[in-house]
């Protein structure tokens, strides 16, 4: 199995920015596709970032495109969610995940952000 832990959240003032790390386990990180996910209270878990295991495609939904980038640096076993020009409706819990070779995915806990009008 694949363990993933999320860090970095926490409380910002409306166009501030935050830096989102996932820290994944195991020797074969560079196999895995990676992305974000928020969910805020009251509504459905959504898409926010995803990108593939060389790191050379990256996706991003339409609501943050332009302030969020996905990264990630396979030495380390990390990505990583660069969030800038937050907005209150950032506000979220945001949770990494990451798909194995052959399909199966694995979430982390989550990590809250909060964005302060």
């Amino acid at each position: 199995q694949v363990q993933l832990v999320e860090s970095g959240g926490g409380l910002v003032q409306a166009g501030g920015s935050l830096r989102l790390s996932c820290a994944a386990s195991g020797r074969t990180f560079s196999s895995y596709a990676m992305g974000w996910f928020r969910q805020a209270p009251g509504k459905e878990r959504e898409f926010v970032a995803a990108v593939s295991n060389s790191g050379g495609i990256t996706d991003y939904a339409d609501s943050v495109k332009g302030r969020f980038t996905i990264s990630r640096d396979n030495a380390k076993n990390t990505v990583y969610l660069q969030m800038n020009s937050l907005k209150p409706e950032d506000t979220a819990a945001y949770y990494c995940n990451a798909q194995t070779s052959y399909g199966t995915i694995y979430w982390g806990k989550g990590t809250l952000v909060t964005v302060s009008s």
